[in-house]
């Protein structure tokens, strides 16, 4: 079926793009902006400044205080919210319909007139630290940084999103508003909506609140270099974490799609073949599953697990056989299994305003345009055993692993095994 999606743009002089989608029979909208400014646009010693930002948004503006920005919000019954990624920052809220120009009024002023006051700053630092800190004490979201870095070593794109304790403690309102004068260019913003909204109206308001912005140079930007590698940390804990990860296509290359559906197909759901053999067939773990991030340049794959130390070699041969067994000979009905759970998720994300949103800032901010969802399926349609053993050959079969470890894992095999079961 032919999927029906009324998106408008418009472009600004100074590059700020403006995307909208009118959907009918619906009394809200999702109203955001967002900004391909990230962690990994930061330099070593602005590492966790574009998430800072994040958490000072609704701290004050020149003429709005904190407590302002959230009665207006919420007086008409709505909420906003804000993320930071490795590429994108976003500001972004949901409202009725006629709440919806004072909700892009709010998130402008927060953008344009911070106050960024020296008390709110501390405050939020110590904040930031109190979220490194539970960070750095959950093993299955700090082993995740690790691989990160180890992937990634000694680049932007290998850094943690919050930052470090030394980079968090020397920042200030200048510090803050500097990286934000540079990182957050109107070429680099994009003002997206979804909902009961009218585009001619919607793109007026923002270029009255956009369009008087300066270029700026942009942050810092360096090349993704994917390394292999092991790391291994030893820690009393009730459980061992693992993960496993491979280089992975970016979201312009080719091959985007073959990867999503090998990620689904080997751990993306109950059906999947790494949840099937290392849990319901042999009790390894209670959780694993392949997670792939894309990126502007790259990609990367992992492949989670956690388990009792005692399993460990276990449940790495079944992750590096199925891997390998995965990539020679994906069967046609576990490739159709996995296209049409990536297909229903793409299609159940249509009932949403704030994902429809999403993916429209997203499609301008990655292609400059909003792929038709029809365009999408009919990619990941053409995904086959034959294009999916093809990209296995050539990027998992081929690829140099990382590993990395934490917990009881004294005895756990090295790398070295990994690579054999890979092989074998």
């Amino acid at each position: 079926m032919k999927i029906e999606e009324a998106i408008e743009i418009t472009r600004l002089d100074n590059g700020v793009r403006i995307v909208s989608e009118h959907i009918p029979h619906v009394a809200s909208v999702t109203i955001g902006v967002w900004i391909a400014a990230g962690a990994r646009h930061e330099s070593a010693a602005e590492n966790g400044l574009a998430h800072f930002l994040e958490h000072m948004a609704f701290k004050g503006t020149g003429r709005r205080s904190a407590e302002d920005i959230a009665k207006e919000i919420e007086n008409g019954g709505g909420d906003t919210n804000a993320y930071t990624s490795r590429e994108t920052t976003a500001y972004h809220g949901r409202v009725l319909a006629e709440e919806a120009t004072t909700a892009l009024d709010v998130i402008a002023d927060i953008l344009r007139d911070p106050k960024m006051a020296a008390e709110d700053v501390e405050l939020e630092r110590g904040v930031i630290l109190q979220e490194i800190g539970m960070c750095r004490d959950t093993p299955d979201d700090i082993i995740f940084d690790w691989s990160q870095e180890l992937s990634f070593p000694e680049q932007a794109l290998g850094r943690p999103i919050l930052g470090a304790p030394e980079t968090i403690a020397a920042v200030d309102g200048d510090v803050l508003k500097s990286f934000m004068g540079k990182a957050y260019a109107p070429d680099r913003l994009v003002v997206a909506a979804a909902g009961a909204i009218e585009h001619d109206a919607f793109a007026r308001q923002a270029e009255s609140l956009f369009g008087d912005m300066a270029s700026a140079p942009g942050g810092v930007s360096e090349a993704a270099r994917y390394h292999g590698g092991e790391r291994r940390v030893i820690k009393d804990l009730e459980q061992a974490h693992m993960i496993v990860g491979l280089p992975a296509p970016s979201y312009r290359e080719d091959d985007f799609y073959e990867s999503k559906v090998f990620a689904t197909l080997l751990g993306g759901g109950m059906s999947s073949r790494l949840f099937q053999e290392a849990r319901e067939k042999r009790g390894l773990c209670y959780a694993i599953g392949a997670h792939p991030s894309n990126y502007l340049d790259a990609g990367l794959m992992t492949v989670y697990a956690g388990a009792g130390g005692e399993d460990i070699s276990e449940l790495m041969e079944v992750i590096g056989r199925q891997l390998r067994d995965a990539a020679l000979s994906p069967q046609q009905e576990e490739v159709d299994r996995a296209k049409a759970m990536l297909r229903a998720g793409l299609l159940m994300g249509l009932e949403s305003s704030a994902a429809r949103c999403e993916r429209a800032a997203r499609g301008v901010l990655l292609f400059d345009r909003v792929r038709p969802i029809d365009e999408i399926i009919a990619r990941v349609d053409a995904v086959d055993a034959d294009s999916l053993r093809a990209f296995g050959e050539r990027r998992i079969l081929n690829a140099e692993p990382t590993l990395t470890l934490y917990g009881p894992v004294e005895a756990a095999p090295s790398l070295d095994l990994l690579q054999a079961h890979l092989a074998a």
